[in-house]
């Protein structure tokens, strides 16, 4: 596994981004994802998928285009679509810092696609199921939030 490191400035302040970008297989597809809560999130979906809990999972399959806009951001991918068992979907956006750029395209995507659900995960998210999704998931990977406080 090849972790990068990467420095990026956001909001006019450095600060160090570690990714856990990569190659993996999941659920027997081979996904290239950006960050290590996007693969933990994937394993989190398979798991649900073996349950029957939903039909299936798409790792970026689609890109939402804002025509009426003409410079900035025109166009935004959520991370997950996700199918449901009756067929309908919602997409899923995990978010390990929210940035203006990302709070514009989340935006954007609200307004010109109204009749879209989408859900944004957290770190909130993964520190609340730190404990329990590992046990559950086979090939969870390393806990992206150490030094948080657990909540469950």
């Amino acid at each position: 596994m090849k972790v990068v490191r990467k420095s990026i400035k956001i909001a006019k302040k450095p600060r160090v981004y570690k990714s856990n970008q990569g190659w993996r297989v999941v659920g027997g597809r081979k996904v290239y994802f950006k960050s290590g809560w996007e693969v933990n999130f994937a394993i989190y979906l398979e798991f649900l998928k073996t349950k029957f809990q939903i039909k299936d999972w798409h790792y970026e399959p689609e890109r939402f285009w804002f025509n009426a806009i003409k410079t900035g951001t025109r166009c935004y991918t959520p991370d997950f679509k996700i199918i449901r068992n009756n067929d309908t979907h919602y997409w899923v956006e995990v978010k390990g810092y929210m940035d203006s750029k990302s709070q514009t395209k989340i935006k954007r995507f609200n307004k010109y696609y109204p009749k879209e659900e989408l859900h944004i995960v957290q770190k909130q998210w993964f520190i609340e199921h730190k404990r329990r999704l590992p046990v559950l998931c086979d090939n969870w990977e390393n806990d992206f939030t150490e030094g948080e406080k657990d909540v469950d």
